[in-house]
């Protein structure tokens, strides 16, 4: 059905204690404009840069599912239920199902990046859930190789990470050469993390946004790509849904 190419510049944008944290949004909250509204399950997606060492305070959230991938440097999180600073290093991954409340706070090290990434495994069961958490070291997460593609995978086939929400796979990939993607009744949401990347004949570049849907895509190059696909269709509203149809 459709390819598309978000970059940066048509991406959100958002920042923290005046610019120490600054983040490129390819899915960001109505009020910060950007491309991009949430589709299929992904509600949030953000990738942040530490300027320099940087604590975005406690503050809550319910029901989604939030996950953060350190993709540079260090963060350290808190909650409200561990009642307790963790460390997150260079590929570690963790996710807090918010369920029915919970507070948390994140310091970011100076040159620090990570991605947040919020997904609605349906609000309306998990909000009537506690809210739990679970953090994956870099070296239990799983890898495999395809072809030209290396793979790490977080979560759906072969993935560690336990979430609520259904259909759905988070990968990363190292491509060098070509792969096609060829499953149609999905969503597939990619970030070019870095290199150039084409795809069905259209060149991304580093910080680009990717939106496969019902089409059969070959992707050609060499670079890194951080890849989640979600189903075309859910068997729920999802909260993205709701605030678009009060729009």
């Amino acid at each position: 059905m459709s390819i598309q190419i978000i970059n940066k510049e048509n991406q959100a944008y958002g920042a923290f204690n005046g610019g120490e944290i600054v983040e490129n949004k390819p899915i960001g909250f109505p009020r910060e404009g950007g491309h991009t509204k949430p589709y299929s399950s992904l509600f949030y997606w953000a990738n942040a840069i530490a300027k320099a060492d940087s604590t975005i305070g406690l503050h809550p959230h319910e029901g989604f599912e939030i996950m953060s991938f350190v993709i540079e440097g260090t963060i350290r999180h808190y909650d409200t239920q561990l009642k307790d600073w963790k460390e997150l290093n260079v590929g570690d991954a963790q996710i807090i199902r918010a369920g029915n409340g919970i507070s948390h706070a994140e310091h970011m090290a100076k040159d620090g990046r990570m991605f947040q990434i919020w997904v609605d495994p349906n609000l309306k069961k998990t909000m009537q859930q506690p809210a739990s958490y679970n953090d994956y070291p870099a070296a239990e997460i799983p890898s495999s190789v395809q072809g030209d593609l290396k793979i790490l995978h977080y979560a759906g086939d072969q993935g560690i990470m336990q979430l609520d929400t259904d259909n759905i796979s988070i990968q990363r990939w190292e491509l060098n050469g070509s792969h096609s993607i060829e499953e149609i009744n999905t969503i597939h949401s990619l970030y070019v993390l870095s290199g150039k990347i084409s795809i069905n004949g259209k060149d991304a570049k580093t910080d680009d946004f990717i939106i496969v849907e019902g089409e059969v895509a070959q992707l050609t190059g060499e670079g890194e790509l951080f890849v989640i696909s979600t189903g075309q269709t859910l068997d729920y509203e999802t909260y993205g849904e709701i605030m678009q149809r009060r729009m």
